[in-house]
């Protein structure tokens, strides 16, 4: 072992307990990166349609002016795109408690993420409503747009038949003038078992570090069972 991860002190049997620990971390560092390997080989998705979302100015704070902004326009300088599809649903003026903490994550580190990729939040409800919101929350250095209007959620599977709207990331790519899908991932799995995205969420990791792991959070705190429309 070419470092302790134990203060002096420890017991021999805390000791070896946190050797096979740190072997099991190691393996499962192995295997995100098989994933990560897997996902940029999967083959080419479709080509979507061309959506046309609105979005307000940079400051949350004005209402005016709204732009309509071509799926493809959201991309800006880059050639991959990714999009928190949030639930807002029309009639709403609160977004989904989980939603909100994984964009407030986004939003603490965009400034770097937008070194690599073009970042953008999409919902359903109009565009003030989603405004709103994002102002309430201080979601200032993030792209907020709605596509109230648009089949846009139904399209990419953040929305049910029933209109209920799920939370899911998507990536995009650009390229010329179309956009091709290239991954989406659901809060839940497609066998609706959850923790989908939860590698996108510092909290959790954080959390699972403590003697108490996460709680009740997916008890009393997930989407999952109340699924909004």
């Amino acid at each position: 072992m070419s470092a302790r991860i134990w203060p002096t002190g420890a017991s021999e049997e805390y000791a070896a307990a946190r050797i096979e620990l740190d072997k099991a971390e190691h393996a499962l560092h192995a295997e995100v990166a098989r994933l990560a390997a897997l996902r940029r080989d999967m083959p080419p998705g479709p080509v979507l349609a061309d959506y046309v979302f609105d979005e307000g100015p940079r400051d949350l704070g004005l209402t005016e002016p709204v732009a309509k902004v071509r799926l493809v326009d959201v991309f800006g300088e880059h050639d991959t795109l990714f999009v928190y599809h949030m639930m807002l649903a029309p009639g709403e003026q609160e977004a989904c408690p989980m939603c909100s903490l994984w964009i407030d994550g986004l939003h603490g580190v965009s400034r770097h993420l937008t070194r690599h990729m073009a970042l953008a939040v999409v919902a359903k409800a109009p565009l003030p409503a989603v405004r709103t919101w994002a102002n309430r929350r201080g979601w200032d250095g993030l792209r907020m747009l709605s596509s109230h209007g648009t089949a846009f959620n139904a399209d990419m599977g953040a929305e049910t038949e029933a209109g209920d709207q799920l939370p899911m990331v998507s990536v995009y790519r650009r390229e010329g003038d179309q956009v091709r899908h290239f991954y989406t991932q659901r809060a839940n799995f497609m066998d609706n078992a959850e923790g989908g995205f939860d590698l996108l969420s510092p909290v959790w990791h954080v959390l699972d570090l403590l003697p108490t792991g996460r709680g009740d959070w997916y008890g009393g705190n997930s989407y999952a069972g109340r699924e909004r429309g």
